[in-house]
């Protein structure tokens, strides 16, 4: 996969952050070498969140956030600064830009406070060096003994150590999301994998959907093989292979069908409950899911989705979840859904929340949302899981994690 094609969820987010005219937008310029933010000498000119996908030496490929001034004013202000808080959510890396000329003011300092709180590794940007007459060595943050190693002082304007805050940023950004493979550390070279991939009316034309394609590359990068079917082909292609596949993974949406057809001694799981563990919630999806046996009627479940798409009749989130949950339950349940970027805060008034995989969020945006539902006490899992478990199968889809199967 080159980088231009790297998908967003897999990219570095460097989010760039500070008050109004501290020169954000001329630092992103500088430190990209294009005119990807607008500059103006009029305080606010940001007045949403800008994100540009694209390939920054050292680091390689990232996603670059330009963000309004923490500090603006009035109604409309608050709104741009909510919306700056939530691109945190997102944040593997923080720069802040700091006028040199004025330091660090409070607003900075509340902004270094919540990149601790949520453990975000960061950088701060002393920008419009050229207006001091002698610059400083050392900045030290306030109530703070460290030597100021994140620190640095640039010129936009001149663009001086701009290649030193790249480089500064790169070694902040020293493996920021590594994490475990999607399947490859569950096989071995020369493995024969057999994937299951239904084409429906709501399967994009013409290519497979992005954990289907990462699922691949991944078994190819360990040596192992891959063959892809529908599943009306599957059981015939079972019956027909000259030898017998370490693993079965399937859509979730025919996971019933597929765990029929499958022999007990193959193993089998979803795109979905890997996806899970890629980006870091598994463990806390396998327990969620047990709420279903609790739910009554008229308690409120939120179903929610990390990208936007056109609705179909047999819609997963909006049609299936709810009819597969109300089956298994029996109780009149009310459902509320919500995609994209937009993810509800406050998730007291739910009792449950059922997530999609997330392959277009990163890992800092599923461990959020993950921690915005477990910090308020409701119960969260993802749809693999949800199906799996209505299913009668999740004992058998989580059997290749040990510790998750032995659970039940």
């Amino acid at each position: 996969m080159s980088l231009n094609s790297t998908p967003g969820a897999n990219r570095v987010h460097i989010g760039f952050f500070g008050v109004r005219n501290a020169g954000k937008s001329s630092v992103v310029n500088a430190v990209t070498g294009q005119d990807l933010a607008i500059v103006s000498d009029t305080k606010g000119t940001t007045t949403d969140p800008v994100s540009k996908s694209m390939e920054l030496l050292p680091i390689g490929p990232v996603v670059i956030i330009d963000t309004p001034g923490f500090d603006d004013e009035g109604s409309l202000g608050e709104l741009r600064v909510r919306k700056t808080k939530q691109v945190l959510n997102r944040t593997d890396i923080a720069v802040l830009v700091v006028d040199a000329s004025e330091g660090l003011k409070t607003a900075d300092r509340e902004m270094l406070e919540l990149f601790r709180q949520k453990d975000i590794p960061y950088v701060i940007a002393y920008n419009k060096s050229d207006l001091l007459e002698q610059e400083p060595k050392q900045e030290k943050e306030a109530g703070k003994e460290e030597t100021g190693e994140h620190e640095i002082y640039v010129s936009a304007l001149e663009k001086k150590n701009i290649y030193e805050l790249k480089e500064m940023i790169g070694r902040t950004a020293k493996n920021p999301g590594s994490r475990v493979e999607i399947v490859g550390d569950l096989i071995s070279p020369g493995d024969l994998l057999v994937l299951v991939v239904p084409i429906d009316t709501a399967a994009p034309r013409g290519r497979l959907i992005l954990p289907q394609q990462q699922t691949i590359r991944d078994i190819l990068d360990s040596g192992a093989a891959a063959v892809v079917v529908r599943d009306a082909e599957l059981k015939d292609t079972l019956e027909t292979l000259g030898k017998k596949p370490a693993m079965v993974i399937t859509d979730s949406q025919v996971f019933q069908k597929v765990s029929r057809i499958v022999p007990q001694d193959i193993l089998l799981t979803s795109f979905s409950i890997l996806m899970a563990r890629y980006k870091g919630f598994l463990d806390v999806a396998v327990q969620g899911v047990r709420a279903v046996e609790t739910l009554k009627d008229g308690d409120r479940v939120l179903i929610s989705e990390g990208c936007t798409h056109h609705r179909q009749c047999e819609d997963i989130g909006t049609v299936k979840i709810p009819a597969w949950l109300k089956e298994y339950t029996g109780k009149e349940i009310s459902f509320e859904t919500s995609s994209g970027t937009g993810f509800e805060e406050d998730l007291t008034p739910y009792h449950m929340v059922i997530h999609c995989g997330g392959c277009m969020l990163n890992e800092r945006e599923m461990k959020y949302r993950m921690k915005c539902a477990v910090d308020q006490g409701v119960p969260f899992t993802n749809y693999g899981i949800f199906i799996a478990y209505v299913h009668g199968i999740l004992k058998r889809s989580v059997e290749i994690f040990p510790h998750l199967y032995e659970q039940f």
